[in-house]
């Protein structure tokens, strides 16, 4: 099944997708927008376009597994896209997903604008590879 994965963000939102296989995630892009229901809409728009039968938005929970303000955000992004654009939406934990995307950056000397830019696209990356790998140990 194809699957779109989202970094949201308050300025930036990373995306990524995998092939109807769920072999390999791939960064499709970055939402620059603050406003949250725009943000919604693309990225319905872009779900639409690319196929995706699921939505796995990045749930970025405290390191006590707490729910803060960031956590909070992304939980009422996932209701605007199942309730207003009828999506498939999960939830997916995301700790350390943008430091890990930050550390895959040095190693690869990506630094500066181009820094800016891919590091969201990266973490939606990374939730994504890591919600396949959970799903196929699950044997989902």
């Amino acid at each position: 099944m194809v699957i779109l994965s989202v970094d949201y963000g308050y300025v930036r939102t990373g995306l990524a997708i995998c092939d109807a296989l769920e072999v390999l995630a791939s960064p499709i892009g970055v939402i620059k927008e603050t406003y949250m229901p725009k943000v919604a809409k693309e990225i319905a728009s872009i779900a639409t376009q690319r196929g995706a039968e699921l939505v796995v938005v990045g749930l970025p929970l405290n390191m006590d597994g707490t729910r803060g303000e960031h956590a909070q955000a992304s939980e009422s992004l996932a209701d605007i896209l199942k309730s207003e654009y009828g999506l498939t939406v999960e939830l997916y934990d995301e700790r350390l997903t943008t430091v890990e995307a930050y550390n895959l950056l040095d190693q690869a000397e990506t630094f500066g604008k181009k820094r800016k830019d891919a590091v969201d696209q990266v973490a939606a990356t990374i939730i994504l590879e890591d919600y396949l790998r959970t799903a196929r140990r699950n044997g989902d």
